[in-house]
């Protein structure tokens, strides 16, 4: 149902564009988000938009991080800048209505020298 991709290695300070394509019109979700679990961590959010488009960020994401819908493309982006060691992770999108919940296979973000 989610397909995410995007990931990969960049060194601190760089940037990485995280995309989330659905297989079905992205309107249908009443919220969508993007959460990262690094090794030996809980799964946290990082940032999700609703279907008006209202978006939330978790303090580490704040100005650094953009989520934003491409309702014609059914996709999920995550505009992620300025990155730090401590944003390594799996980045997993997920979409949500009142009966469904979806989660992607994930992408692996690494930021490494």
């Amino acid at each position: 149902q989610l397909q995410a991709s995007g990931g990969g290695l960049v060194q601190p300070g760089g940037s990485l564009r995280l995309s989330c394509a659905a297989s079905r019109s992205i309107l249908s979700f009443s919220g969508m988000g993007w959460y990262r679990q690094a090794p030996g961590s809980q799964r946290e959010l990082v940032a999700l938009i609703t279907g008006g488009g209202a978006t939330t960020y978790a303090d580490s994401a704040k100005g650094r991080f953009t989520v934003s819908r491409d309702n014609a493309k059914n996709t999920l982006i995550l505009q992620a800048s300025t990155l730090k060691p401590e944003d390594t992770a799996v980045y997993y999108c997920r979409a949500w209505s009142f009966n469904t919940d979806y989660w992607g296979q994930g992408t692996q973000v690494t930021v490494s020298s």
